[in-house]
């Protein structure tokens, strides 16, 4: 007898090598590689009897439409993320830190799903029973109606999804479950596997089956997957092209603001946005995040801009921080937090030189207030005039909204979506927005806003502008470059 082939897989990314080795080439983790018997080889496709397949082609516009009444989570912000809500038979990955509410969010759905008469299953491998009633009955959620299995077994788990065991009467007369939730994929194993569990094959294998029955059933699946040290999604890439919507949380552990993302969904938008607060009764949706993100916001402080970004579909309103002093290094530091590095080192590297403000020996600090994360150019001139503010120590005035992308050249670009971001301007009680001149045309007559059109960075400093609050203290123009 042959004897079985060994490779190993990398734990944190599931790349393979035919030895092991001490550092992961593709994610640069230490320790990371288990063995794993590779699986036979299939049999060829011409050694397949064409009489035993039973599936055939059918015309695409003969295909039943396959449109059904979406299953509500009872959180209106999750349900926006997911596109309406849960589709039945969707698969739901959801990834974060350790810490930021993954758990919480999903007892809130499975209590959300036993109000509208429906029976959810809740399957972790990551707690007890015992410790998961504690947890719910700390955020005062009903008991009623909420099923837990504690087991990490997949063939345990699939006769308990099945109906085939568990309480009496638990699966009603269907057999079958509303709802499954699965917590989490890492701790998920087969035992004719000889991996433990947390490799890449046992969450490939385990997820596989756990997909194929949500397909069947109809019941929409929920998976938590563990994150890496470089905040990736642990297990190997299948994982998430094999689920529907991958949503990611994240938060900061000292802050109780937590923003959940989508970055993949095939039954509705990417990039949307949900934004919660974590409380002692749990995660509670936040309506207004714009009011949120402004509540501390400083009057008169210099280095401080306003300007209107786009999460998914809905504009939110968020400051940005600057601070810039003189460095006793040789390099000068250039941090970030919330915003993109290179974005900031860009935008420095062009107020130097087409704006000729003295950068190089100043560190440069930009912030994105309330913990949110800024990714997306249409906040350059905003960055860009936080840090000229900072620079000059002249505050910009309150009530005005900074937004335009930036060139290499000192441009200031298009943005997509302008009327909505104006809009959002308007509802918030801003007054006054600066931005690409070609987009702020009848800002003033359909949003009541005046609007401050610019078609160079430079020209932020000039008179006419006014952005700045004293006209006294405000930064002289660019000295222009002699002949």
């Amino acid at each position: 007898m042959a004897k079985p082939k060994i490779r190993y897989l990398c734990r944190e990314c599931g790349w393979q090598s035919p030895v092991s080795l001490g550092r992961c080439p593709s994610c640069q983790a230490w320790d990371s590689f288990d063995a794993e018997e590779e699986a036979p080889a299939a049999r060829s496709l011409s050694s397949r009897s064409p009489s035993k397949s039973g599936t055939k082609a059918v015309p695409l516009k003969e295909v039943p439409h396959g449109e059904t009444l979406r299953l509500p989570s009872g959180i209106s912000e999750l349900d926006r993320v997911l596109g309406g809500g849960q589709v039945p038979g969707g698969v739901i990955l959801l990834s974060g830190e350790p810490g930021v509410g993954k758990s919480t969010l999903l007892l809130q759905v499975a209590r959300g799903a036993a109000e509208q008469g429906k029976r959810p299953l809740y399957v972790t491998g990551e707690e007890s029973a015992a410790q998961l009633r504690l947890r719910a009955e700390r955020l005062g959620l009903e008991l009623e109606g909420i099923f837990v299995l504690a087991e990490t077994e997949i063939p345990r788990i699939m006769e308990a999804a099945s109906g085939r065991s568990g309480p009496a009467g638990a699966t009603g007369a269907s057999g079958r479950w509303d709802l499954l939730i699965v917590d989490s994929a890492q701790t998920m194993r087969l035992p004719e596997l000889g991996s433990g569990a947390g490799s890449p094959a046992q969450i490939r294998e385990s997820s596989s089956i756990l997909t194929q029955f949500a397909k069947e059933t109809g019941a929409p699946l929920w998976l938590v997957g563990h994150i890496t040290k470089d905040g990736s999604i642990a297990g190997p890439k299948l994982l998430e092209h094999l689920v529907d919507t991958v949503l990611y949380f994240e938060g900061e552990r000292d802050r109780p603001v937590r923003i959940l993302r989508s970055f993949k969904n095939r039954f509705g938008p990417v990039n949307e946005v949900g934004v919660f607060e974590m409380t002692g009764k749990g995660l509670c949706e936040i309506l207004n995040p714009s009011a949120l993100f402004l509540a501390e916001r400083l009057a008169g402080a210099a280095g401080s801009a306003v300007t209107p970004v786009l999460e998914g579909r809905r504009p939110l309103m968020m400051e940005i921080q600057a601070l810039v002093s003189p460095s006793p290094l040789p390099m000068p530091r250039r941090q970030t937090l919330g915003a993109d590095p290179a974005r900031v080192s860009l935008l420095t590297a062009v107020l130097e030189k087409k704006v000729k403000l003295k950068l190089f020996d100043r560190d440069v600090f930009v912030n994105v207030a309330g913990g949110a994360r800024i990714s997306e150019p249409a906040a350059d001139l905003a960055i860009a005039a936080a840090v000229v503010s900072s620079w000059f120590e002249s505050p910009l005035k309150a009530d005005l909204a900074v937004l335009g992308e930036v060139g290499l050249a000192g441009e200031v670009r298009r943005v997509g979506r302008m009327s909505e971001r104006l809009a959002e301007c308007a509802r918030m009680g801003f007054k006054k927005v600066c931005g690409p001149a070609a987009e702020l045309d009848g800002a003033e007559k359909r949003h009541g806003l005046k609007a401050v059109g610019v078609s160079r960075v430079s020209e932020i400093f000039g008179p006419e502008a006014g952005l700045f609050e004293n006209p006294e203290g405000s930064p002289p123009p660019p000295k222009p470059k002699p002949a």
